[in-house]
């Protein structure tokens, strides 16, 4: 198979499971290029990843989920060819199921979806996940009509005209809710597609509730500025 498609990969302290989420990617149908962008890492994520066969690209601080897809996408544009990659976005801690992704490429790569979005068909039960996917969900059917299983599902492949079209990107944990309202309104395909892929576990601790206030409040700031009287406003006040 012709390769095609590129895997971009955020990750932050993951030096547990960079390495096989990397071999897993790498191995994947019409992929032949792997970049894991090191978000301000205190770990060894960048060695392990770069021992398993990834180009790596490293943000000196934590920049954002947002911020490493673009510095990931970018730095594939910088190794493509006449013919831009689509580009595969997968999390981190994925591991071996990283392997299953390949039904996520075949939509885009002959032309039946622009973007497609993993559904995990095994779910693995996130402490306080629930009201957040609320949210995100409502707010999408708000400003589309579209229906989405997993709107938060980092899992995605794009074409780089639809990556393009989606940029500026929004901020953080945001990001997920924003490209699916953005593409959609566009005009661009939007297609679900169910995997057998698994992240770790998430607990219950304060860590892990912190990180779902600042989701909550990432996906409702994206949401904030999608919605017609709000974004109005907001091109007012920059204007």
């Amino acid at each position: 198979m012709t390769a095609d498609t590129a895997v971009v990969v955020p990750a932050k302290n993951e030096a547990d499971r960079i390495g096989l989420t990397v071999e897993a990617a790498l191995g994947l149908p019409g992929v032949d290029l792997v970049v894991v962008v090191d978000d301000g890492s205190t770990d060894p994520t960048g060695r392990v990843a770069r021992a398993a066969g990834a180009r790596v690209v490293r943000h000196s601080r934590n920049r954002g989920k947002a911020a490493a897809m673009e510095t990931g996408a970018e730095a594939v544009r910088l190794l493509d060819g006449e013919i831009p990659r689509h580009l595969l976005f997968l999390d981190a801690d994925l591991a071996g199921t990283a392997q299953a992704a390949a039904p996520l490429i075949e939509p885009v790569r002959t032309g039946e979806a622009d973007m497609t979005i993993a559904v995990f068909a095994t779910r693995v039960k996130l402490a306080g996940h629930g009201i957040v996917v609320r949210v995100s969900r409502d707010g999408i059917r708000r400003a589309t009509g579209f229906e989405a299983t997993q709107p938060l599902n980092g899992q995605r492949c794009l074409t780089r005209d639809a990556f393009e079209a989606a940029r500026p990107l929004a901020h953080g944990f945001g990001v997920e809710t924003a490209l699916t309202i953005d593409l959609l309104r566009k005009g661009f395909r939007v297609r679900e597609v169910e995997v057998e892929m698994a992240h770790r576990a998430t607990g219950s601790d304060w860590r892990a509730q912190l990180h779902r206030a600042r989701q909550l409040r990432d996906v409702a700031l994206a949401l904030a500025s999608r919605e017609p009287v709000v974004a109005d406003n907001l091109g007012k006040l920059r204007r």
